[in-house]
């Protein structure tokens, strides 16, 4: 099974959207980098939301795209947690985190893909 890397961010984006993540946003950095094509960034409210969105994150990437992360870093603080899919990377914070690290801000060069997800 071969998915696009827009098709596997958009998966990422439901899964975490299912447990209630707050503001989730995808960015397109194929433009702007050679590091990978997207970062899907959202929030937890707390340590066992982030958990949770990080498990359904990776529970419905490999149900429907047939993918594992390359890596998963961050669970033992879960404040900010990254999953690492090569051409996607997941970004889930705590609130308080992602507001200190601002990689909104950080990369504002790459465009944001509407992912209506309401």
């Amino acid at each position: 099974m071969s998915v696009t890397p827009y098709e596997l961010a958009f998966v990422a984006a439901r899964a975490a959207d299912s447990k209630k993540a707050d503001d989730v946003v995808l960015l397109d950095l194929s433009g702007v980098t050679d590091v990978c094509d997207y970062f899907l960034i959202c929030s937890g409210d707390n340590a066992r939301q982030v958990d949770a969105i990080v498990d359904e994150v990776r529970e419905r990437v490999s149900a429907n795209c047939g993918v594992s992360p390359l890596s998963c870093e961050g669970r033992e603080g879960l404040s900010w947690v990254l999953v690492d899919y090569g051409s996607v990377v997941v970004h889930v914070f705590r609130r308080e985190t992602r507001d200190y690290y601002r990689l909104e801000t950080l990369w504002a060069d790459a465009s944001r893909v509407p992912l209506d997800l309401a």
